[in-house]
């Protein structure tokens, strides 16, 4: 298996398209830390599926948005696993709010667990892997909305936006030390954030209709593609994003 033996730190990988991420990544033979802030049943549940099926996972209860709480997953990966391999920062939320309906509050919120969270886990995984002396991969779960604006969505945008120059800055920094930062930007994908549209025809066709392959992404596709960014057949591979939208940023405008 493409990552027999690899330790992943996998934020919000509890439920949507972090649990997806998580089933691609043990599939291919990691052990994985899952990251969960709420709903700890749905983490033990995830844990149990893995380990029944032959593979390793733990998880661990942690705020991304603090520092204490990243070394927290960190150290959980060491711990449990003996070293960290990768790190994936999948932990997200969206408060769809305009530029004048937008409160300070709220733009904290959203920037803090989407944007934040990123930059501290980056740095704190590549130090890990800068004193294990083996390198290691950083991988940013971001939006096609890193580079597709979608009015009435600014946080969102805005985080996404930061997260692909974390990305491509930090992927140039650490190159010469053999630590790789790549983003996976998804577009429509059938997650809990996009129920509503799914299960009303009319909607779910508008929106598949604007997708060049017209059909939304399923969370396991998101996730096949990062386990391959992790594996080595990645490893030409930094400071860049990925895209995995079916087309959408190039077949419609304004979703």
């Amino acid at each position: 298996m493409e990552l027999q033996g690899k330790s992943v730190v996998v934020t919000g990988g509890n439920s949507g398209i972090g649990a997806a991420i998580v089933r691609s990544l043990a599939r291919e033979g990691a052990s994985v830390v899952i990251d969960y802030f709420s709903h700890p049943e749905d983490a033990a549940d995830l844990v149990q599926e893995i380990t029944r099926a032959g593979g390793r996972a733990i998880g661990v209860e942690a705020d991304v948005t603090t520092s204490a709480g990243i070394d927290k997953l960190i150290g959980a990966a060491v711990d449990e696993f003996g070293r960290l391999d990768a790190f994936v920062n999948n932990a997200g939320i969206e408060t769809r709010h305009s530029l004048l309906e937008l409160d300070e509050a709220t733009f904290e919120k959203v920037t803090a667990v989407n944007l934040k969270s990123a930059v501290f886990g980056t740095q704190r995984a590549a130090k890990r892997f800068l004193e294990q002396g083996t390198g290691g991969v950083v991988v940013n779960v971001s939006s096609v909305h890193e580079d597709w604006p979608m009015p009435g969505n600014l946080a969102y945008c805005v985080s996404k936006g930061g997260m692909r120059m974390l990305t491509r800055t930090a992927g140039v920094e650490l190159g010469p030390q053999g630590v790789r930062v790549v983003s996976v930007a998804p577009g429509a994908v059938n997650t809990p954030i996009n129920a509503a549209t799914m299960k009303d025809d009319a909607l779910r066709q508008k929106l598949e209709n604007s997708i060049p392959l017209r059909q939304v992404a399923e969370p396991s596709e998101i996730g096949d593609v990062v386990a391959f960014v992790i594996s080595d057949a990645a490893r030409y591979m930094t400071a860049t994003t990925v895209f995995v939208d079916g087309g959408i940023m190039h077949g419609s405008v304004g979703l």
